[in-house]
């Protein structure tokens, strides 16, 4: 099992997605004679999982069942163990394409954190790219290395543990690109400027107050960077239901009541007409946005070498 490199068959060893719904779900290690609880029962690895082809159907052992997912970087994400605050898919993908990164690029990230924007970066320059990814935190670039390990992915990506803001990135003039994520961006910029190819080479920092976009867009420019400009993705979601609305009584009863000589006075005639118009309505499909919504993550920076 690889998350950049797609199998059929679910493996002693491999990670899986337990997914029981669009709002439940959760991470698996798959190992031999090992069981898992859900709310449906015991899904047992030996018999139910190993051998069987991902996106199968899996009977619990309450009658309940569950669908078994192939891991993606966009699945880890809404899943992962939370080390930090991580970065979610709305703004992982602004970055990626902004960043310009395709199949062969060299990245480099600072930090790490829990490896969200990592899985999206190592499976968007795969099979023949490389990431160059930083923690400052010693326990969690472990974890970070362990869990690469585990996916598949450890020949794609190499973690440092040190201070990007003063022991740089460990590479010089080979980056296509570099992320920064860190509380103080302004003082990496001269190592992420030393990191980037001789020219063009891209870079983004993600803040989350607008004070530290204003501090690191002036170290940009100090370093000679160009096309800098800040952006904010705000995602904004809908929930479609169906509604049924009357069809407004416009005269045309009334007309229609005085043409037979019905009277409209006599209570038996206003059930009638009562019923016609309850009779008389449609239903179609609206979009209404969710009461409570994710609003203001943070900014994203760009900025290219010049």
């Amino acid at each position: 099992m690889s998350f950049v490199e797609y199998g059929d068959t679910i493996k002693d060893g491999d990670t899986a997605i337990v997914f029981l719904g669009h709002e439940s779900m959760f991470p698996v290690k798959v190992q031999h004679g090992s069981v898992t609880q859900t709310k449906y029962g015991v899904i047992r690895h030996s018999t139910d999982l190993i051998g069987k082809k991902y996106g199968s159907k899996v009977t619990c052992s309450k009658g309940g069942w569950v669908f078994i997912l192939h891991p993606t970087p966009e699945l880890w994400t809404m899943n992962l163990p939370h080390r930090t605050q991580i970065l979610y898919s709305t703004d992982i993908s602004i970055i990626t394409m902004m960043l310009e990164l395709k199949p062969g690029s060299i990245v480099c990230e600072s930090g790490t954190g829990s490896g969200s924007l990592s899985h999206a970066l190592i499976r968007t320059v795969a099979p023949t790219g490389h990431l160059y990814t930083v923690e400052f935190h010693q326990q969690r670039a472990e974890k970070a290395q362990e869990e690469f390990r585990e996916h598949g992915v450890e020949h794609l990506v190499t973690v440092t543990n040190q201070d990007v803001c003063k022991n740089g990135f460990g590479v010089s003039n080979i980056a296509d690109a570099v992320f920064l994520d860190i509380p103080s961006p302004w003082e990496a910029i001269g190592h992420a400027k030393s990191a980037l190819k001789a020219e063009g080479g891209r870079i983004c920092s993600f803040s989350p107050c607008i004070e530290q976009v204003q501090r690191t867009c002036l170290a940009m420019e100090e370093s000679g960077f160009t096309e800098i400009n800040t952006l904010e993705i705000l995602l904004r979601v809908y929930n479609v239901r169906t509604v049924s609305l009357q069809i407004p009584d416009l005269g045309k009863a009334a007309e229609d009541n005085s043409s037979t000589g019905f009277d409209s006075s006599s209570p038996s005639h206003q059930g009638s007409s009562c019923a016609n118009l309850q009779q008389g309505a449609v239903q179609f499909k609206s979009g209404v946005p969710l009461r409570e919504v994710v609003g203001h993550t943070g900014y994203l920076t760009f900025a290219t070498k010049s």
